[in-house]
């Protein structure tokens, strides 16, 4: 297996170091970096209390022609400069209701003043995106810790060993794709991108990304049909680097077809935390209150910890971003990370939103 290859690696390549994360055998863990030769690198995380930013939404604007797809900036109050960023980073926004959802940042990493994001509408979809539609608008005030990148573009010729890039953005996935297209065009590297979605009307910034001319290629389901493997990723000759962001069936065809590629990279983000489909039920106990928490076959401990109006710290929800770690006092983990090293493991860590206890197990957590 894959995951079992990577943990015989030398520490050197899969230790504290990493900065990425590796797609395993399992479909849990949809965001990553994979690559033949089985290296991970973990993402930067913010500390745990860090000092809260506060944004103020100064413009809003509708960027997908059916109207489902708005797009917000935010400035500082005082609109002083913000903290910078890279393609591929996002934000963890504090919503007016108490909901945490994170969003891609899709401006322009060189205006310090502001940050862009954008959000498409999705009823019954958890609220995050109904509220930011009906209650986000101009003036509204929200707050985050700041950008954060699991999803870094490595630019050949300045930190990646490929020659070329391949972007594939599927709705809206094009976001982190965005600025990583303006980084590679100002830099001069060789890059091409496949931009899908069901029509031209649900598909966000069309007109931004007409700048670029036929290096970037749409089609639509509506015209084209459902595109295979293929027809995303290209002829994808060795030394090619694949970000690619969207639904989760394109990303597990592509991953699919580059299955065996050790010639090529693949980086790709989801959004939506994977559904749990092999667990069994288990429970907790929270220390130093001593509350119990039971945690159901089809939940994370994360969601249960939540659902029992537990106060525990929480980002990505799929594994690669480290913020829910938590030590467990006792009982035995059932790992499903690939952040996390034998010797943070071994010192009693785990991630809530991932990792669980067999069936019928019961851990002790210290938050």
């Amino acid at each position: 297996m894959l995951l079992q290859r990577l943990r015989e690696l030398p520490a050197r390549l899969s230790g504290p170091a990493r900065n990425a994360v590796l797609l395993g055998v399992a479909d849990a863990a949809i965001t990553g970096t994979w690559a033949a030769a089985g290296l991970v690198r973990r993402p930067r995380h913010r500390p745990a209390g860090e000092p809260a930013i506060t944004l103020e939404v100064v413009d809003r604007s509708v960027v997908a022609h059916d109207e489902n797809v708005i797009a917000l900036t935010f400035a500082a109050p005082d609109r002083a400069q913000l903290p910078g960023w890279r393609p591929g980073a996002h934000l963890d926004i504090h919503l007016p209701s108490g909901r945490i959802r994170q969003y891609s940042l899709c401006g322009e990493p060189d205006v310090s003043t502001c940050y862009r994001i954008a959000v498409r509408r999705i009823p019954g979809g958890g609220g995050g995106s109904i509220e930011v539609h009906d209650a986000l608008a101009v003036g509204t005030r929200v707050s985050t810790g700041g950008p954060r990148n699991a999803f870094p573009l490595a630019v050949p010729g300045h930190g990646s060993p490929a020659h070329r890039l391949r972007f594939v953005a599927g709705g809206i996935g094009i976001t982190p794709i965005l600025p990583m297209l303006a980084l590679a065009q100002r830099l001069g590297t060789d890059w091409s991108m496949v931009y899908t979605g069901r029509s031209i009307d649900s598909m966000p910034f069309i007109d931004e990304l007409s700048r670029f001319g036929d290096r970037v290629r749409i089609r639509t389901d509506d015209v084209h049909g459902v595109p295979t493997a293929d027809e995303l990723i290209g002829e994808c000759p060795s030394g090619t680097a694949v970000y690619t962001c969207g639904p989760a069936p394109m990303l597990n065809a592509i991953r699919e077809r580059l299955t065996g590629r050790g010639d090529i990279e693949l980086h790709f983000e989801r959004f939506a935390a994977p559904p749990v489909t092999d667990g069994a039920p288990f429970d907790v106990t929270i220390e130093p209150s001593g509350a119990r928490v039971e945690v159901a076959a089809t939940e994370t401990l994360l969601a249960a910890l939540r659902r029992s109006g537990v106060d525990a710290p929480y980002s990505c929800q799929q594994g690669f971003c480290g913020t829910c770690r938590v030590r467990v006092r006792s009982g035995a983990v059932q790992h499903r990370d690939s952040l996390l090293t034998e010797s943070e493991r071994e010192q009693g860590m785990m991630l809530t939103c991932v990792s669980r206890a067999a069936a019928g197990g019961h851990l002790t957590i210290d938050l």
